[in-house]
Order: structure tokens, then C-alpha cells, then sequence
């Protein structure tokens, strides 16, 4: 027996439904995701800014990264094993990165706050060259050393699982025994950073 029109009528009325619930979900999954967004998205701003998301590790689950080295903006050596028994702030970054120059300031700030500590920071320059580097630092008074990593990304990769190199800004606190005791993926909030050095240090 064919359907009659009454029928067919409630057919479609179904399946538009569905289709508008279907619809509902991605959009819903859209604005939940701001990171995925931005993936979408795409453009050419060649960065996925974080949300600021902080990660803290537990003392027994904090990964440990490869050794790493290279060349910093000045052409001088560094090594992580420099840094044995050093507390190391690291931030992934380059100088067309909008949330890294807004963060610069406070990193400076705090580099300086906790020198006294012995307290080391760190750049992690994924893109530039060397010149644009120092250009940057003369700009911000940034006064500690940045490897440039964007040729070899031998750095981000002794951190593979947890630096992703295209989610910059990303500052990582590292304990004295080399792993890594918090993650903030996106710009800093300053009070926040402070807090996660403190817990590094003490532990």
C-alpha cells in the first residue's frame, strides 16, 4: 500500500528535525572547543593560541624530557644538562605571535622576580632568525637567552607529548630533576605562572 500524503508529510517533518538536532550538536561541539575552532578556521596567523589552560603534574606522573640542546639568538651553546638541579621556566614562542608579545612583559618581570631564587627562563623561538630574535628582545627587554629551534625543533621534540609546537604560546615550569612540573597552554597570567614556579621550587 502506498503512503499517503498525511504519512509522507510526518516523514519529512522527521527527518528535518533530525537534521536540525545533527546541526545542533556540531555547533554545540564548536563552541566547546575553541582550540578546534581556530583549526578549522585556519588563516594564516600560523599559531593556535591556548586558553591559558594550566596542567600541573603530580610529582610521581611528571613527564621527563630527552636531552636536548642548541644555539641561542647571541650563537652561544646551551644544553639541558646546564640546567641539572635548575629550575626552568620554558616558553615556546616567536616574535609575530600576538599573545607572546603581550606575554613578554610579565615573563620579563618574572624572570627578574625569581633570578634571586635561581630560578632560570628560557625561550624556545620556533619560527625566526637569530636578528629578529634579538630585535625582539631589545623591544621587550627580555633578558634571558631564547634557542632558536626553528630549524632543527630539536627542542620540541625532546618534549614531544607535550609541547605541541604549533599551540604558541607554551611555558612549561621544570623541576630540578628535569621534569616538567606544569604546562600553561596559551598567554600567561602572570600571578598564576608565579604560583607553579613556587610549587616547583619547594618540592
Amino acid at each position: 500500500m502506498r503512503p499517503g500524503p498525511f504519512t509522507r508529510l510526518v516523514a519529512i517533518s522527521i527527518a528535518i528535525m533530525m537534521v536540525a538536532s545533527f546541526v545542533l550538536v556540531l555547533a554545540g561541539c564548536s563552541t566547546n572547543d575553541p582550540l578546534a575552532d581556530q583549526f578549522r578556521e585556519g588563516g594564516n596567523k600560523n599559531y593556535i593560541a591556548g586558553d591559558g589552560t594550566v596542567t600541573e603534574y603530580s610529582e610521581e606522573n611528571r613527564p621527563e624530557a630527552q636531552p636536548w640542546g642548541g644555539f641561542t639568538e647571541s650563537g652561544e651553546r646551551l644544553d639541558s644538562v646546564q640546567l641539572d638541579g635548575v629550575v626552568t621556566v620554558m616558553n615556546w614562542w616567536y616574535a609575530a605571535c600576538a599573545p607572546c608579545r603581550d606575554e613578554a612583559p610579565d615573563l620579563v618581570a618574572l624572570a627578574e622576580e625569581y633570578e634571586p631564587e635561581g630560578v632560570q627562563f628560557i625561550g624556545v623561538n620556533v619560527r625566526d632568525t637569530p636578528d629578529t630574535a634579538l630585535a625582539f628582545a631589545r623591544n621587550f627587554g627580555v633578558n634571558y637567552p631564547s634557542i632558536m629551534d626553528a630549524r632543527t625543533g630539536a627542542v620540541s621534540l625532546a618534549f614531544t607529548g607535550v609541547v605541541t609546537p604549533q599551540a604558541v604560546p607554551t611555558t612549561l615550569v621544570i623541576d630540578a630533576d628535569g621534569k616538567v612540573s606544569s604546562k600553561i597552554l596559551g598567554r600567561i597570567d602572570p600571578s598564576i605562572l608565579g604560583e607553579l614556579i613556587e610549587t616547583a621550587i619547594e618540592q
